[in-house]
């Protein structure tokens, strides 16, 4: 049982860096797998990356090479770096943390990302 925090969003220009973090309350952090989704309007929300606590990474096709995900275990936090930001990453960007055992998700309430053309 996690609470999550999202904070670092803001108006950036295309082709510029943000970074965002997720820090986290309660117990537990270092056994959920912790993700970053974004959603737009009027569109679902996706998968953006997931990491594990030994560090493996997932990304999305659309960002891989342009975004990293970390984390830091001792702070429970869980950061996004953005570069070479494009219009199209404009979106609520909301962190996840999900395991399995026993079976649990959490979300925060989202950060604004807007990137400018």
């Amino acid at each position: 049982q996690v609470q999550l925090v999202e904070s670092g969003g803001g108006l950036v220009q295309a082709g510029g860096s943000l970074r965002l973090s997720c820090a986290t309350t309660g117990s537990g952090f270092s056994g959920y797998i912790m993700g970053w989704y974004r959603q737009a309007p009027g569109k679902q929300r996706d998968l953006v990356a997931t990491i594990t606590s030994s560090g493996t990474t997932n990304y999305a096709d659309s960002v891989k090479g342009r975004f990293t995900i970390s984390r830091d275990n001792a702070k429970n936090t869980v950061y996004l770096q953005m570069n070479s930001l494009k219009p199209e990453d404009t979106a609520v960007y909301y962190c996840n943390a999900a395991r399995t055992y026993p079976r649990a998700t959490s979300w925060g309430q989202g950060t604004q990302v807007t990137v400018s053309s």
